[in-house]
């Protein structure tokens, strides 16, 4: 990697005094930096080191709000008119799916610790119920930001586009005809009213479904009552008015023709809501006599899980919001007024629209260079043993790699057995199929299913049983460990004797995200990496828990102390004069440990670039403490997935990358590996895709200490920096084919 002077400015204009700027809050529950630094006496670091407590709250984020930063960078990219105009709408899609998530794990998790009277104080200095009031205020912004965004600026700028979102009272006569037609013939049979009075109990309201709440009467004078309609998620959310040009929203069209569903009563007023509910339904493994019941029973409960949102329109009667509140058990933080509509997630639909013009150019990934046209004779396992393959997702085809490789090996008459962990797939999986094929085919065939992988479990279930019926030995996971890693070994008889073929990736065995999602996948013949995934395998399978590996880092076992001593080693030739230098990309930075680490390193002088994806706790270009630490963050049209680490270490520039990012659950609680990368060509190939994210001024920010993040801007000399595209031309191009070979 190419030294850099940590006192310089990057490339967003940000320099060290605006980085070390004192935050402001405005949430009423964190208290500001500064004082924080006067409670702990916090002294001159430069002076004396030793003395600072680096385990203080003032240096640490909290996890939560920083999550809900990285949404907020999510929603920058619908907001960002350089984008084109549906690749707008899609993130404008995905962050109700990521909020979705976030209120469904990380606000269901405080919850639940409101309910079971917990108080302790995360490393940031915040008990659970502060960091709920605080983050239900922030997700409040967020939210409404989107509607606004969708109401000033996507829908205006799509119907300048040819593409109308209508109103219902906007129709034409013959126009609502024709949709009270499509109404009655094709939405009404798929409709449940579901009343709640005397005789009728509170209807269930079912997770994320998008509901209208009907007040009616019989006659003028009477009570009203409350009736649930569910907008069915099996009709087109978007109804065509006759072309591809207007539309009209499902929930519009119900709401008009209510009159068919509720004959012979006066309809009085309707709002549309939607509820979230808790996805932290946990049972003890350790008293789980069987775990693919357990597993069941979790995914039947989270159906009827707490509610821990409302959203509900703006102008909904307020009858219809203390019928929900009260019903729901919501306090009134958690409820949600906001226009409509009230959820974004099918408006990806949009994208399927025949419009080149107003999306991106199609990406198709490429061969990979080394395997792309094999000579005559020669297999894959034949490339793979003359040199380690290192593969870039979606740069690079997962079809034609990693997935050609289990294809080949589940047909190779010389291969004697597939091991494989899979943690998320597709549901019409080409790898399972794979080892399907192979026990079929006699091969010794064993799988690590998780179970546990949170919102893919009924997924996984069904792949378990089909497995199962094949005769495939099949683990479903480690007692309080969840299955992390991406890796598959393949053991094969040559004339040699018996060779052991690897792949430890960054990303799932999922066909479909491999074309959405930034990964690495080393695929390797190394003798000792197959061997480190025998006894990997082996405790899934087994009960026996190696701790020492030749090559692999492995969580949990020696992967953390791994980490602690390289980057120990960094700051020890700081120390002595040396240069030293980190660089680490991941999705998350968490773990207390790890970060007071970095700390340490930082004031010993090693300069540190981290890319980040979205959670990180550390605080950046604090004075005397993290003065030499960049913290950025890649938001673009591939979400960044892989994890990669570097460490100078004193000129032999080792590099790992793997599954796992620098948190407690994944350093502590979860099965991960992590594989050094050996060849030196592959290794320069890394140094290239980590400078091109850090030279990137079109989809980088940089993250202030306060948390906060600034997007970098290009020069304005006409030179800009896209690492995805940078990527996507050298997968086209010969003059990187040797980075490759």
């Amino acid at each position: 990697m190419t030294e850099r002077d940590a006192s310089e400015t990057d490339d967003s204009g940000t320099d060290t005094e605006a980085r070390t700027r004192e935050p402001t809050t405005d949430d009423g529950v964190t208290v500001t930096f500064r004082s924080m630094l006067d409670e702990t006496s916090a002294v001159d670091a430069a002076t004396d080191p030793s003395r600072v407590d680096l385990t203080a709250p003032a240096y640490y984020l909290n996890r939560e709000r920083s999550e809900l930063a990285f949404q907020r960078r999510v929603l920058d990219e619908a907001l960002n008119e350089e984008n084109p105009l549906l690749e707008r709408v899609k993130f404008l899609a995905i962050v109700t799916t990521n909020l979705d998530e976030f209120f469904r794990k990380r606000v269901g998790g405080l919850k639940r610790q409101l309910t079971a009277g917990v108080t302790d104080e995360t490393p940031d200095g915040h008990t659970p119920r502060e960091q709920w009031t605080a983050v239900l205020e922030e997700a409040r912004r967020l939210l409404e930001r989107q509607a606004e965004c969708f109401h000033e600026e996507l829908r205006p700028a799509l119907a300048d586009d040819g593409i109308r979102i209508v109103d219902y009272e906007d129709l034409s006569t013959d126009e609502r005809r024709t949709v009270r037609e499509f109404f009655e013939r094709s939405v009404l049979p798929t409709l449940t009213p579901l009343t709640f009075d005397p005789a009728h109990p509170f209807p269930f309201i079912s997770n994320q479904s998008l509901s209208l709440a009907v007040l009616t009467r019989e006659r003028p004078g009477d009570d009203r009552t409350f009736s649930r309609v569910k907008i069915p998620r099996n009709q087109l959310r978007f109804v065509p008015l006759g072309d591809e040009t207007r539309y009209v929203l499902l929930e519009d069209v119900v709401r008009a023709n209510l009159d068919l569903l509720f004959p012979d009563v006066d309809v009085v007023d309707t709002a549309l809501f939607r509820v979230t509910r808790n996805a932290e339904v946990r049972h003890d493994e350790a008293v789980a006599e069987d775990l693919v019941e357990m597993t069941e029973e979790v995914i039947e409960e989270r159906r009827f899980a707490t509610a821990v949102r409302l959203e509900i329109e703006r102008d909904a009667p307020e009858t219809v919001r203390e019928i929900l509140v009260r019903e729901l058990d919501l306090d009134a933080r958690e409820v949600f007024h906001l226009d409509g509509p009230l959820e974004y997630r099918d408006f990806a639909e949009l994208t399927d629209l025949d419009r080149p013009d107003l999306k991106l150019p199609d990406w198709t990934p490429q061969p990979h260079p080394r395997l792309a046209d094999l000579e005559a004779g020669r297999t894959m396992f034949d490339v793979i043993r003359d040199r380690d393959v290192l593969v870039h997702h979606p740069y690079h085809s997962f079809e034609g790699t990693v997935q050609r490789f289990l294809e080949a090996a589940a047909t190779d008459p010389d291969v004697l057995a597939i091991k494989a962990a899979i943690y998320r797939t597709a549901s019409d999986s080409k790898v399972i199929e794979s080892l399907l094929e192979a026990a079929r085919n006699g091969k010794q065939v064993a799988v690590m299913v998780e179970l546990k992988a949170r919102f893919d479990e009924r997924n996984n279930l069904e792949w378990v049983k089909k497995l199962e019926e094949e005769g495939i030995h099949v683990a479903y996971g480690t007692l309080g460990y969840k299955a992390h890693t991406k890796t598959s070994l393949v053991v094969r008889e040559e004339d040699d004797g018996v060779r052991l073929y690897s792949h430890v990736g960054t990303g799932n065995y999922h066909s479909g995200t491999a074309k959405r999602y930034e990964d690495l996948s080393l695929l390797t013949a190394d003798r000792d990496v197959g061997q480190d995934l025998v006894k990997l395998f082996n405790y899934f399978t087994g009960h026996s828990r190696h701790r020492k590996y030749r090559r692999l880092l492995i969580a949990p076992g020696n992967m953390r102390d791994r980490f602690v001593e390289l980057v120990r080693a960094e700051a020890e030739r700081a120390r002595d004069g040396e240069k030293a230098r980190i660089v680490a990309k991941m999705n998350r930075l968490e773990d207390p440990a790890l970060i007071r680490e970095l700390y340490e390193a930082s004031m010993a002088g090693v300069d540190i670039d981290l890319v980040v994806r979205d959670i990180c706790r550390l605080r950046p270009g604090l004075e005397g403490i993290s003065e030499t630490i960049d913290v950025y963050s890649v938001v673009g049209r591939f979400l960044e997935h892989s994890r990669i680490f570097y460490f100078r270490a004193g000129g032999e520039n080792r590099y790992y990358i793997g599954s796992a990012d620098w948190m407690t659950r994944n350093l502590d609680s979860r099965v991960e590996a992590v594989v050094p990368i050996e060849d030196p060509r592959l290794r320069r190939r890394l140094e290239w895709i980590l400078e091109t994210l850090l030279a990137d001024d079109r989809n980088r920010w940089v993250m202030r200490s306060d948390g906060a993040y600034e997007r970098c801007r290009p020069a304005g000399d006409g030179s800009a920096t896209d690492a995805h595209e940078e990527f996507m031309r050298s997968a086209l191009a010969d003059d990187r084919r040797d980075a490759w070979q």
